[in-house]
C-alpha cells in the first residue's frame, strides 16, 4: 500500500487561490495523491473561493455541496459560478465543477453583508487548553512505523486531540461517536476571510470522517469512504491565526452511509461554524463506486 502524503500548507493555500478566467469561469488546480482521487473538502473549498470572488465585500454564511462523481486529481477542474441573486443583505451563488464536461459537484453558497442584530449561541464546552495537549504526532508516536509513517507525517494543520484519535481508539478498544480536537494552520496564512473559510471547509471535509470511521472500528487510512454531501453554516468569520476547537460527533450510520457533524469554536469561545456531512462506505471491503 502506498501511503497518502498530506499536502504542504503552502500548496494547499496556492491551489485554493483559483485562477479566474472571466467573470464567472475559474480553473482549479488539484493536489494529486496515490489514488488520483480529488479530495472532497479541497474542491469544495475551491468552489467557495470562486463564489467568494464574485461577491466582494460580503462573507460566506452557508454552503451546501453535493458530490456527484469522483474526478482525476492529476488534471484541473473548471468551476462555473452562476450569480443567482444579489439582495440588500444576502447574495446567492451556484457553482458547478466539471472535468471533461462531466459534473463533479454542485454547490449553493450564500454570502451576507454585516447586520447589527442580537446574538446568542451555545457555550464553548469545557475542554483543556490546546497548549496543555501534545501534538498529534506525539499522541500517535507508538504507530510511527505503520503505513510508511502515515500517522506522524507533517500535516498542513497542527492538531491536538482531546479524545483518542481513531488509530489510538482502535488500540484501546474504544468506539466513541465523539472526537474533540484543537486545530490551526501549521504556519501563518494570509489575512483573507474567504481563504480562512475555505481552509475550514477543507479541514471539515477531511477530519469529520473520523467520527463515523471510528464507530465502524476503523481508521481513515483503512476504510474506503467517499463524501456524498457536505453543508456548512459559517456563524462568523473564522480567524485562523489562533486555535479552533472542532467538537465532532457521528449520530448515525445506516445503509452503507455515515453521518457526521462538527461544531467549531474560536479560542475566545465564539461559535464560528456548524458543519454536517454524509459519507458513503460502500457495500463491503475495497474501493467501490457510489
Amino acid at each position: 500500500m502506498t501511503a497518502f502524503r498530506q499536502p504542504g500548507l503552502a500548496d494547499l493555500v496556492a491551489t485554493l487561490d483559483v485562477e479566474r478566467v472571466d467573470d464567472e469561469h475559474f480553473v482549479a488546480t488539484q493536489l494529486d495523491n496515490p489514488h488520483h482521487h480529488i479530495v472532497g473538502g479541497h474542491i469544495a473549498g475551491q468552489a467557495l473561493m470562486a463564489a467568494s470572488r464574485t461577491a466582494p465585500d460580503r462573507v460566506p454564511h452557508s454552503m451546501h455541496v453535493y458530490y456527484v462523481r469522483a474526478g482525476d486529481a492529476r488534471r484541473p477542474v473548471d468551476l462555473h459560478v452562476d450569480v443567482a441573486r444579489d439582495g440588500g443583505t444576502l447574495s446567492t451563488r451556484q457553482v458547478t465543477a466539471r472535468q471533461d464536461g462531466e459534473i463533479l459537484l454542485e454547490v449553493l453558497s450564500s454570502f451576507s453583508a454585516e447586520v447589527d442584530a442580537p446574538e446568542y449561541q451555545q457555550p464553548l464546552p469545557e475542554v483543556p487548553e490546546p497548549d496543555s495537549l501534545p501534538p498529534v504526532q506525539d499522541q500517535l508516536a507508538d504507530y510511527a512505523d505503520e503505513l510508511d509513517g502515515y500517522w506522524v507525517q507533517p500535516h498542513p494543520f497542527e492538531q491536538r486531540y482531546i479524545d483518542p484519535h481513531p488509530r489510538a481508539a482502535l488500540e484501546l478498544g474504544e468506539s466513541s461517536p465523539r472526537i474533540r480536537l484543537w486545530w490551526k494552520p501549521a504556519q501563518a496564512v494570509p489575512a483573507d476571510a474567504a481563504l480562512h473559510s475555505a481552509l475550514l471547509t477543507y479541514l471539515s471535509g477531511t477530519k469529520m470522517v473520523e467520527t463515523a470511521v471510528a464507530m465502524r472500528r476503523g481508521t481513515p487510512a483503512s476504510a474506503f469512504n467517499a463524501l456524498i454531501d457536505h453543508a456548512l453554516w459559517f456563524q462568523r468569520p473564522v480567524d485562523l491565526s489562533d486555535w479552533v476547537l472542532s467538537d465532532q460527533f457521528s449520530p448515525s450510520g445506516v445503509a452503507g452511509r455515515g453521518l457526521a457533524t462538527s461544531t467549531m469554536y474560536n479560542r475566545a469561545g465564539q461559535l464560528v461554524c456548524v458543519a454536517t456531512q454524509e459519507l458513503y462506505f460502500g457495500r463491503g471491503k475495497g474501493r467501490e463506486r457510489r
